[in-house]
């Protein structure tokens, strides 16, 4: 039920190389508590790692090599931030989340699996103007237009936000355009991560945020 099905395993392995086995324990725990816990539905324990663990996963080719801090919004279950935090120890992974059950599980996963996670009870918006990181991500958060609002503030400038998305990516990042700019963010593009190794690749929407020097003279109307 839980076992890494073999055609996925080469991605696995490069994506996790030698934490694979943490994946592993993380993916066991989901299964074995998610559904009670109320993290995930009972359907989605049969598709845990293509659907989720390597759905996430595959984030970590969007985050930028020498990048030191990320938040992770709406954590939830750990999706995406425990499973970017496993890929890629060298971060300083925060998560984010406004639910006491939810920051309690996040807090026995870091324990069980020792990942020097730092768990946070909050809104995003209680955090604007006290922390800020080089990367912000969100999975199935909100729209972009509303998700960036809670999140661009948390981004560094010359940060980037990656946003998971899915098929009305596109579509997000037109009516999100007005909202963007106001806050900094620029450049919005829409990537594909895992053709040719999932059955349906990562959609990561990524917004660098400009530095305010270059912001000076922006028109408010």
């Amino acid at each position: 039920m839980t076992t890494l099905p073999a055609p996925l395993r080469p991605t696995a392995e490069r994506l996790l190389g030698d934490r694979l086995e943490l994946a592993e324990r993380f993916v066991a725990l989901l299964a074995e508590q998610g559904p009670e816990r109320g993290l995930i539905g009972p359907r989605e324990v049969e598709r845990l790692w293509e659907r989720h663990l390597l759905n996430c996963a595959l984030m970590v080719d969007a985050i930028e090599p020498g990048t030191r801090t990320l938040a992770d919004v709406g954590s939830g279950a750990g999706l995406p931030g425990v499973v970017i935090a496993i890929a890629r120890p060298e971060l300083q992974v925060t998560l984010i989340e406004t639910m006491q059950r939810r920051t309690t599980w996040l807090e026995e996963v870091d324990a069980e699996l020792d990942l020097g996670l730092e768990v946070v009870r909050a809104r995003a918006e209680e955090l604007h103007g006290r922390r800020t990181f080089e990367v912000v991500t969100a999975r199935a958060v909100a729209a972009l237009d509303k998700l960036a609002r809670w999140t661009l503030p948390l981004v560094q400038e010359e940060g980037v936000l990656l946003a998971m998305k899915g098929s009305s990516a596109a579509e997000e990042v037109e009516k999100a355009q007005k909202v963007l700019a106001k806050l900094g963010g620029v450049d919005p593009t829409i990537t594909r991560y895992g053709r040719g190794e999932v059955e349906v690749p990562t959609t990561v929407v990524q917004v660098r945020r400009r530095p305010k020097a270059s912001r000076k003279g922006d028109a408010r109307g």
